[in-house]
C-alpha cells in the first residue's frame, strides 16, 4: 500500500466553465457568516480523521481529499440548523441573476455522489474514456484528456462524476475537479470497508434503501472519504514501524531506554546470567577502568536477516540497571521478565520510547525495502541527555535504594549524609548511560550536585 508516502497520484481537473463558476457561487455563499457553524459540522464530518488527530497530526489531508469535502459540502451536506441546502439556497435566490447555462448544471450537480470509478480500456484516438462505477457498474463516459495519460486501465479514480445537462441517463459526464488515482488493491480495500459500514447501518437502522450505491453515496459519501483518511493513517504508521534504525558502525540503534535503581548488584548479576535468552557481553576496556561493579547483556534476534544482531541490551552498575532496545513492544516483555525474575529489587525511574526526530522523503517511504537510517554519536547523545534530563528531573526527592530508602536532599542535612550523596553521584557520572553508549557523558551530573547543594 502506498498510501502512507502520499504516492497516491492527486490533481485537480479542469471543469467547463459554466460549472466552474457555479462552484465559485456556491463556496462564496457557504462562507456567510450565518453559515459558518453549518460549515465547520460538514467538514468535521468528510474531514473526521484529521480533526480528531488536531495540531500533532502525523499527516495532513491531500488537497484532492479538501477538494472533495468541499463538493460534499456543496451538493451533500444537509443543514443540522433547518437551513436550505447549499444549492437550494443558490437556485431559490432572487436578489442575483443566474444564466440558464449555469443553472442547467444546478441539478446535476445535486444529484451528484463521490464514487470509485475503475477505468476501463480505451481504444486509441478515441475523444471519450469509459470509466465503471464500483459501487453498481454503472458505466460514465468523460473527456480522454480529463483522465490523464498516465493512468493505466484497471486504475480507480476517487472522484466525483458530475452528469452532463440533459438526458439523465446519459453516460456522458464530467470530472468534478479533484481526483485520487488509486491501485485497485486500495480501491478495494477503501471500499469493501465502506460497504461493511452500508450494511451494518442497514441492519442496525432498516435503511434498506441504502442498498442502493448512489443513495447512500449520496448521502453518506463523506465515509469513503474518512476511510481513505484511516488507511493514509494506517499505512503511515505501518511504514514508519518497519523503519530501521543503525549506528554508524551498523550495529543495531537502541532508541528506547529505561532506567532503575537498586541496591543488588551481586543478586542482579546472578540472576541476569541464568536468565533465558540473554548472555553476557565482554566490557570494553574503558568502562572496567571506570568501575568494578559494571556487567552487561545482550539478547539477540533469534531469526530473520539480522540473525546475531542485539535486539536488546541490559547494563548493571552498582546503583542503576539501564534498559535498551529497538522497540516498545520488546521493551514491555524485557520490562515483565526483568519484574518476573527481580521483583521488588528494581525501582523503576523511568522510560523513553521516541525514536530519533528524522524528516523521511517520500521516496525513502516507497522504498521496497524497510528503510534504513543511520543515527550519528552526537545525535545519540542529544537523545540520552533528553532523556536522562527527565529521569533526574526530581532526583533529588526521590527515595534511593542505596541511601538506605532516603532522599538525597534529607541526607544532606548531616556530614554522612553528605559523603554519601557525593560518592552516589559521582558512582553515576562514572556509569553514564551516554558514556557507555558512545564515550562521551550525555548528562552534566554538576546539575545533580547543584540541586542538593554540593556545589
Amino acid at each position: 500500500m502506498k498510501l502512507a508516502n502520499e504516492r497516491v497520484a492527486g490533481r485537480s481537473v479542469p471543469v467547463t466553465k459554466e460549472l466552474d463558476i457555479l462552484l465559485t457561487r456556491l463556496d462564496r455563499l457557504s462562507m456567510a457568516a450565518g453559515f459558518a457553524t453549518q460549515r465547520r459540522i460538514a467538514f468535521a464530518r468528510a474531514l473526521q480523521v484529521y480533526v480528531e488527530l488536531g495540531v500533532q497530526a502525523p499527516l495532513s489531508p491531500l488537497p484532492e481529499e479538501v477538494g472533495l469535502a468541499d463538493l460534499f459540502l456543496y451538493a451533500d451536506f444537509y443543514p443540522e440548523d433547518g437551513q436550505l441546502t447549499l444549492i437550494e439556497q443558490l437556485r431559490d435566490v432572487i436578489t442575483e441573476h443566474i444564466p440558464e447555462e449555469e443553472r442547467a448544471w444546478m441539478d446535476p450537480l445535486k444529484h451528484s455522489y463521490m464514487d470509485l470509478v475503475e477505468l476501463l480500456p480505451q481504444e486509441t484516438g478515441a475523444a471519450r474514456r469509459s470509466l465503471r462505477s464500483m459501487g453498481n457498474g454503472r458505466l460514465y463516459e468523460v473527456t480522454a484528456d480529463s483522465v490523464g495519460q498516465d493512468e493505466q486501465v484497471g486504475e480507480v479514480l476517487f472522484t466525483r462524476l458530475v452528469r452532463e445537462p440533459g438526458d439523465p441517463e446519459s453516460r456522458l459526464a464530467v470530472i468534478a475537479g479533484p481526483v485520487l488515482v488509486l491501485s485497485k488493491e486500495d480501491a478495494g480495500a477503501l471500499y469493501e470497508t465502506t460497504a461493511q459500514e452500508r450494511r451494518q447501518m442497514e441492519v442496525v437502522d432498516g435503511s434498506f434503501e441504502l442498498g442502493d450505491w448512489p443513495e447512500f453515496a449520496k448521502r453518506f459519501g463523506h465515509l469513503l472519504l474518512r476511510n481513505f483518511a484511516r488507511m493514509r493513517l494506517a499505512a503511515l504508521l505501518e511504514a514508519v514501524s518497519e523503519i530501521r534504525y543503525r549506528t554508524t558502525t551498523g550495529e543495531p540503534y537502541f532508541y528506547v531506554m529505561a532506567i532503575y535503581d537498586h541496591q543488588e548488584f551481586s543478586h542482579l548479576i546472578g540472576g541476569m546470567g541464568e536468565l533465558e535468552g540473554w548472555e553476557g557481553l565482554p566490557p570494553r576496556p574503558e568502562e572496567v577502568a571506570r568501575s568494578k561493579k559494571l556487567r552487561r547483556f545482550g539478547q539477540r534476534f533469534k531469526q530473520g536477516a539480522s540473525a546475531g544482531d542485539l535486539s536488546g541490551r541490559v547494563t548493571v552498575t552498582a546503583t542503576q540497571l539501564f534498559l535498551e532496545c529497538d522497540s516498545r513492544d520488546r521493551l514491555d516483555a524485557i520490562k515483565h521478565s526483568l519484574a518476573a525474575t527481580f521483583g521488588f529489587s528494581l525501582h523503576f525511574r523511568g522510560e523513553s520510547t521516541q525514536p530519533p526526530t528524522r524528516q523521511v522523503t517520500r521516496e525513502e517511504l516507497s522504498s521496497a525495502e524497510p528503510l534504513t537510517l543511520l543515527v550519528s554519536d552526537e545525535e545519540d547523545r542529544i537523545l540520552v541527555g533528553a532523556f536522562l534530563d527527565t529521569v533526574y528531573l526530581e532526583w533529588a526527592d526521590r527515595e534511593a535504594p542505596t541511601l538506605g530508602g532516603e532522599t538525597p536532599r534529607h541526607l544532606m542535612t548531616t556530614p554522612a549524609g553528605r559523603a554519601q550523596v557525593a560518592a552516589l553521584i559521582d558512582e553515576m557520572e562514572r556509569t553514564d548511560l551516554g558514556f557507555l553508549r558512545t564515550g562521551v557523558a550525555a548528562f552534566d551530573y554538576d546539575k545533580l550536585r547543584a540541586h542538593v547543594g554540593l556545589c
